[in-house]
């Protein structure tokens, strides 16, 4: 009987360092970054981000006559919001992007989406198959 004692705590012991091996920073920020995925998909959740959204949209003339960038980053933020959530606001976006180009790449740029970094990707092996 004592030799199980024994195994038991051997267990114990593999079974706590396994978790502090599984706790490193980077799988913590992995741990939240799948939670607010998950948190997302709530449809309450959505709305709620849709309306924060749309409310640093409607800040954003008042704030852009005051000094300093604030403008820009409040459209950024409000407009990145209702991109994520709103169905209606990307098929929008994608027929701005179609009929004005140039101003539709600067948005994504400035957005970090990924349809922008692959176009600039695209447009370097482009110019370097030219030469």
């Amino acid at each position: 009987m004592k030799s199980r004692g024994i195994i038991c705590s051997i267990e114990q012991n593999l079974r706590d360092r396994l978790v502090t091996v599984t706790q490193t920073p980077h799988m913590r920020t992995m741990a939240m970054r799948d939670t607010w995925n998950r948190l997302r998909q709530n449809p309450t959740v959505r709305v709620v981000l849709f309306v924060i959204g749309c409310i640093f949209l409607i800040i954003t003339p008042l704030l852009g006559p005051l000094p300093g960038p604030g403008g820009i980053f409040t459209f950024a933020i409000g407009l990145g919001l209702v991109l994520q959530t709103s169905a209606w606001a990307r098929r929008r976006y994608v027929r701005f992007k179609r009929r004005y180009p140039k101003q539709g790449g600067w948005a994504d740029w400035g957005l970090r989406r990924a349809s922008a970094k692959r176009r600039v990707r695209n447009a370097k092996r482009d110019m370097s198959g030219n030469d």
